[in-house]
């Protein structure tokens, strides 16, 4: 390997992605942590596929610094790279291993993007290093990683923010309130629906692993299986192993809503019906179906139709039904009907997810609230959990409305927690 002497600061940037050799190893200065003149947070994230969002969004948060990036393919992490480099003073060091970036104490915070699998060890690791975390939705590959990560947060005192940017969403907060003043009085029942146009997955076949590649960190946590072909990168999403159906990958966004404008937590009794019904192909979770969760006083609908976009009803994402009238929500605002349907408010507003990191970083700075604090946003997470157990399963789940635990033993034993990869198991402290 050439001296970095000899190498511009691009050019030896590139070649420290490819070999995975750590700047900090080979002299380079340590990054100045928020403590220092600057003030600046330093961040890093994991994951460049979503998580390229997250980088947008840090580069146009003020006082923040990108200081590492890191994903387990070379092709994306070179890209990341490049991103960062363009947009700031000072490069970002480019990492294959979360772990790296753990041990540089100047990190002060770190945004995770990688798959589900990794969610919770990622966080709870984090968390141990000192580092506030920023994890996308779900946040938790199972209902005990959920109850890990909030003690994690909570024994290191960390602050923990789940990606389910609507929180901060001005017109959807603004919503919520209307909600909560009784802007269509008691509210007895929210549905929602999540409709995509999704292709097969096919059957995936035994394959070389590509070059650029690191499938042994991919893995990370999750028990090891060969390498397929049609997995990696975003075809986890329905293989139980990694992932967690539509529930967790769209559903969690709008069961987040509806568990926040009917204020309340764990249901009683949840159910899902439904099925793989419009492919034979690799997928293992359900294209198709509907789960409903009775919180006692009011319940709740979620309907997928993945495969099939269901045009013609034009429904909305969410919907509020009370004594007084209904509220809905598509996107980024919201409108008030009478028992009528006829409108009688409309609210609008912006989204996006650099919002959010705001207020993440607020956190961090000023002690301001977290919009989507971990132990809150699991709350809705666990509502995919149970439901994706119930659909396992095949019948009801009844639920301990004070903590989202199970009494059926068949279910918890196969489905609340998971085995690890020896060495990665979760540890709170």
């Amino acid at each position: 390997m050439n001296s970095p002497s000899n190498l511009n600061r691009r050019s030896f940037l590139q070649q420290t992605v490819t070999t995975g050799v750590g700047l900090a190893a080979l002299g380079f200065p340590i990054l100045r942590a928020a403590g220092s003149a600057q003030n600046r947070l330093v961040f890093g994230v994991m994951g460049l596929g979503r998580g390229m969002d997250h980088v947008r969004a840090l580069l146009a948060t003020a006082g923040v610094e990108i200081g590492y990036v890191c994903d387990v393919d070379e092709e994306r992490l070179a890209r990341g790279v490049k991103v960062v480099s363009d947009a700031q003073s000072r490069a970002p060091r480019g990492v294959k291993d979360l772990r790296r970036m753990l041990e540089d104490k100047a990190v002060d915070a770190l945004a995770i993007a990688a798959p589900n699998h990794w969610h919770a060890p990622a966080t709870i690791m984090a968390c141990a290093a000192g580092k506030h975390v920023y994890v996308e939705k779900p946040g938790s590959h199972n209902a005990r990683e959920a109850e890990l990560m909030v003690a994690a947060a909570r024994r290191h005192d960390r602050k923990v923010q789940m990606g389910n940017q609507r929180r901060s969403w001005p017109a959807i907060i603004e919503m919520i309130e209307q909600l909560h003043r009784g802007v269509i009085g008691p509210i007895r029942y929210a549905r929602c629906w999540y409709t995509n146009a999704r292709t097969s997955i096919s059957k995936g076949n035994p394959a070389a692993i590509p070059a650029s590649l690191d499938y042994e960190l991919w893995q990370g946590p999750a028990p090891e299986r060969p390498y397929r072909d049609n997995v990696v990168h975003y075809n986890w999403h329905w293989r139980w192993h990694w992932g967690g159906g539509e529930l967790a990958n769209n559903g969690v966004h709008a069961l987040d809503l509806v568990r926040w404008g009917l204020g309340v937590d764990y249901p009683r009794l949840v159910t899902f019906t439904g099925g793989r019904y419009h492919f034979d192909d690799d997928q293992e979770t359900p294209d198709t179906g509907v789960a409903s969760f009775d919180f006692g006083k009011s319940g709740v609908a979620w309907d997928v139709s993945s495969c099939l976009p269901r045009t013609g009803e034009r429904l909305p994402f969410v919907a509020f039904y009370g004594d007084g009238g209904s509220v809905t929500s598509d996107g980024t605002g919201y409108q008030v009907f009478d028992t009528k349907g006829k409108e009688l408010h409309r609210g609008t507003g912006p989204g996006g997810d650099q919002v959010h990191f705001e207020n993440f970083v607020g956190a961090i700075r000023e002690g301001t609230p977290l919009a989507a604090e971990i132990g809150d946003a699991q709350k809705s997470t666990m509502l995919c959990h149970l439901g994706n157990i119930a659909w396992r399963c095949g019948r009801a789940l009844r639920v301990n409305p004070v903590d989202g635990s199970i009494a059926d033993k068949a279910a918890r034993r196969e489905y609340w927690a998971r085995e690890y990869r020896r060495g990665w198991t979760p540890k709170v402290g």
